[in-house]
């Protein structure tokens, strides 16, 4: 697949999700009982360690990535990663690569979920040809809150698929570690009324 069409790709299904996930805020807005926090935009970076298949060698590198939360559990994440150390032969690799992730449960401990999709950029050995994959990647990993602004990634483990690769596809996948700043305050919805065998239950007004 050619990059012009793998970021096509990418771009249809962000835009696809990102309307998805504020017709969501839009219903969560528009419920009287809704809890939780509200929605927020993350941003962060850190480092990473990939099994590359092509060449069977461990690249080091870094990424960066964005969150648009709607909602404390639904998310889009947005990331493009850059493997270039430890190389062999010069081969490299990039991601940029985007999808919803889901947010297990709310709390300073925060487990996830995700699948992104978009285009895995290979350089070949001695800079003698490159290209472009459609990639789909699966994921998962956990986030740490140190405050209402600072999140540690302890980790987030991927495993990518690349279609259509002369050789056969590849199936880099890695671990990676790094740190997030949230740009908007988390804001938390305050209970409704509970409805309970004809009755209304108000909830007890916080300190």
């Amino acid at each position: 697949m050619s990059q012009r069409c793998a970021r096509r790709v990418a771009l249809a299904a962000a835009i696809g999700l990102i309307v998805a996930c504020f017709n969501g805020r839009a219903s969560a807005q528009a419920s009287a009982t809704a809890t939780g926090p509200g929605a927020s935009v993350v941003v962060g970076g850190g480092v990473s360690m990939f099994q590359s298949v092509y060449g069977q060698r461990d690249l080091g590198g870094g990424f960066v990535f964005v969150d648009i939360q709607p909602q404390w559990r639904f998310s889009v994440e947005a990331e493009a990663r850059y493997l270039r150390l430890h190389t062999s032969e010069d081969v490299t690799e990039k991601n940029y690569l985007v999808g919803p992730r889901v947010l297990v449960r709310s709390g300073r401990w925060q487990p996830y979920g995700k699948f992104l999709i978009g285009d895995g950029h290979i350089d070949m050995p001695f800079q003698y040809g490159h290209g472009d994959f459609l990639a789909l990647v699966p994921g998962a990993g956990l986030d740490v809150e140190l405050s209402s602004v600072v999140n540690v990634r302890i980790v987030d483990v991927e495993y990518q698929l690349w279609r259509a690769f002369p050789y056969g596809n590849l199936r880099p996948y890695g671990i990676s570690a790094g740190l997030s700043l949230r740009l908007t305050p988390i804001v938390r919805f305050p209970k409704g009324p509970r409805f309970h065998h004809g009755r209304v239950h108000l909830s007890a007004p916080s300190d």
